[in-house]
């Protein structure tokens, strides 16, 4: 490889942990490592790996799943599930969740390394630019690592479908996203048609983040296309 790359390694077994570092040691690597699922958020955030190894079981309240998801919110680092699972199904949530591949315990070393240099090689453009960890649009600041929302300095609590949608309004701030990209991308293409459901999250985000979710100024609506997040959002609740 021709830099030395920063990994991560997240499993809740040290033993495991151990055995990636002797695995690694020859590769010329710099490794990190956690046991528990928010820290592997909050480790890829601060130190923005090259690559992440990813257990399905994970100490914390979250799986592997909804770690990778998590860090696919801020960065497009290449993710490897390293489990203990062989099943199809979780396997296939692996892939869905957004991993780049999927080994299954015990490791082979030579195998192990020969599908991290094919991934490093074939996810990391030279010119790669990484993406935001903060949004921030007037009075409206997320914390996407943290998964965390201000308006005007206050926090607000959101679940984890209405974060994802404030999230995705955010990212095209100014722009209308038509009712079908957000439905598809917050809940999924399935989901595309149910406008109804989408409405129903809108009115709660507005009743949490605008200061009159009678006459709203951050979320405004665009009868019959869809929804935009303004670009100049006035001061918000707790002003």
């Amino acid at each position: 490889m021709p830099k030395k790359y920063t990994l991560l390694v997240a499993d809740r077994d040290s033993k495991h942990i151990t055995l990636m570092r002797h695995l690694l040691a020859d590769a010329d690597v710099r490794i990190l490592s956690v046991r528990n699922s928010d820290l592997a958020v909050e480790m890829t955030a601060k130190e923005q790996p090259d690559l992440v190894f990813l257990e399905m079981n994970l100490e914390g309240e979250i799986d592997g799943c909804v770690v990778a998801r998590r860090i696919r919110d801020f960065t497009d680092a290449p993710i490897i599930f390293v489990s203990a699972s062989t099943e199809p199904d979780d396997i296939l949530r692996a892939f869905e969740s957004g991993a780049d591949d999927y080994i299954s315990k015990p490791v082979h070393g030579k195998i192990l390394l020969a599908r991290m240099r094919a991934v490093l090689h074939r996810c990391q453009p030279k010119d790669a630019i990484p993406k935001k960890t903060e949004i921030v649009c007037g009075d409206l600041k997320i914390n996407i690592p943290g998964r965390q929302v201000m308006v005007a300095g206050n926090d607000v609590y959101l679940s984890e479908t209405e974060f994802n949608l404030i999230l995705e309004l955010a990212r095209n701030q100014g722009q209308v996203l038509l009712h079908e990209q957000l439905l598809s991308a917050v809940w999924g293409r399935q989901y595309a048609s149910e406008v109804d459901y989408l409405r129903s999250y809108i009115h709660i985000l507005r009743r949490k983040l605008e200061n009159d979710p009678q006459r709203p100024k951050m979320i405004i609506s665009k009868p019959g296309v869809g929804y935009m997040l303004a670009v100049d959002i006035p001061a918000g609740k707790g002003e």
